[in-house]
């Protein structure tokens, strides 16, 4: 099977907290990318998989968090997959760095960028 994957994939593992309506779960980031996130939820999840979420975890040893709005990829096995649909300025620019330091190849993230930007002029 061919890997239809055009963002590299960090391990990265923080609490997390999906709002979605009236709904708060906490949850755990497993893996994450410039297009997406992979989490853990604990419990059975109640969430509407038309519906979008509201993303939000923090940075290690800092007071700055990571938000976003995302659409949900699949939902199976308390293992969610979401999109993302929105990501503010200062969050994207967070998660670039983050993204950046550990994926270690900067020609590699330079095209993950110029692919990102080229996904936004579609709109």
């Amino acid at each position: 099977m061919a890997e239809k994957r055009r963002f590299s994939r960090i391990i990265y593992r923080a609490p997390a907290l999906v709002t979605q309506d009236s709904i708060r779960l906490a949850t755990t980031v497993q893996d994450l990318s410039l297009h997406g996130v992979l989490l853990s939820i604990d419990g059975e999840p109640r969430l509407d998989p038309e519906q979008p979420i509201y993303i939000e975890f923090p940075l290690p040893e800092s007071d700055i968090s990571i938000q976003m709005t995302a659409n949900i990829v699949s939902l199976h096995d308390s293992i969610l997959r979401a999109s993302i649909a929105y990501i503010d300025v200062e969050s994207i620019s967070h998660l670039k760095r983050l993204v950046e330091l550990n994926v270690g190849d900067d020609s590699l993230l330079h095209r993950e960028l110029e692919h990102l930007s080229d996904l936004g002029n579609e709109h």
